[in-house]
């Protein structure tokens, strides 16, 4: 029997199919000072998501000789908020979910570039204060419009699928792209960043968070962008973030919106969460949301089937 704790919640079907193997699972939440006193350290698996960060400091606090983690489970794709060089090094395993998302967050980022085209958090809080803003609310088609994925993984390779169905052309840059997979995709490959920005005026950004990205969408990449689109339309400059906090520098970004360079931003991730950026979120031309991308009962669903067989294949072998 493995003693199991999900810290930011867990589907109410995963958690019976555990309980119903002979397993003993705990749902609770821990902040980072009981993490500090090794709260997490009775538990052989631990299952978070990103509201728990397990950095070197809570991973020693949790690994005395008495410890019982073996098994650290991310319920979502992003591994960024737990040390890996140092569970490695405490022999922890680390799995995640990555492809039980993958629908939730496609749907979520097309619904955010239409969101942001199409001026409707704008209109919304418009009507809310009983303006009828129909004027101001006029925006551009997606349609015919060059859009720029950084990163070219299981996501962004959903949005670009539905981003062509609507009239897009779809420009990626990832460094770590094996080109033979694309041979006969319909996609515009860039050897640099620099050049996707030059040619997109929109962009969503799918990439991991890593010392080399982190920050990697500043001014001096924002400012690159075009503002008329191939069709001749001056559609202005718009960028998505579902991806994750910390690539996209929210201080630079918040000037180019207030400059009017950029005409919309979609973020769904922060670079502190769950605080957020209050500032950022309180501009009009932005629409924000609570890092809720893979937040579906489908998703979760999926998540949680996945992480039962990964306890299972792990313990009842």
């Amino acid at each position: 029997m493995a003693r199991i704790l999900a810290t930011d919640g867990l589907d109410s079907g995963c958690v019976e199919i555990l309980l119903e193997k002979g397993h003993h699972v705990d749902m609770m939440h821990f902040e980072r000072n009981e993490l500090l006193e090794g709260a997490i350290s009775g538990y052989d698996v631990i299952i978070i998501r990103s509201a728990t960060k397990l950095d070197s400091e809570v991973l020693m606090a949790n690994t005395s000789r008495k410890s019982r983690i073996h098994l650290i489970v991310r319920a979502g794709v992003g591994l960024d908020n737990i040390d890996l060089e140092k569970a490695s090094e405490l022999g922890i395993l680390v799995k995640n979910t990555p492809t039980a998302s993958t629908k939730a967050v496609v749907e979520f980022t097309i619904g955010h570039l239409l969101t942001g085209v199409r001026n409707i958090s704008k209109a919304d809080r418009a009507m809310r204060s009983s303006e009828w803003a129909k004027k101001s609310s006029r925006g551009t088609e997606l349609s015919g419009k060059n859009l720029g994925l950084v990163g070219y993984g299981r996501i962004s390779k959903g949005v670009a699928e539905v981003a062509r169905l609507l009239g897009m052309n779809v420009h990626i840059f990832d460094p770590f792209l094996d080109e033979d997979s694309v041979k006969n995709s319909d996609v515009v490959i860039h050897d640099s960043v620099k050049s996707l920005f030059s040619s997109c005026t929109h962009i969503s950004i799918h990439c991991a968070l890593t010392e080399s990205t982190r920050g990697m969408v500043d001014y001096d990449l924002i400012r690159l962008m075009p503002d008329v689109s191939p069709d001749g339309i001056v559609c202005g400059r718009h960028i998505v973030n579902c991806a994750r906090g910390g690539i996209l520098n929210e201080s630079d970004v918040y000037r180019m919106l207030d400059s009017g360079h950029i005409r919309s931003l979609g973020i769904d991730v922060f670079e502190n969460e769950p605080e957020g950026n209050p500032v950022l979120s309180s501009h009009p031309n932005v629409t924000s949301t609570p890092h809720i991308g893979a937040a579906t009962a489908e998703a979760q669903k999926r998540i949680g089937a996945e992480i039962v067989d990964l306890i299972l294949s792990e313990f009842d072998s």
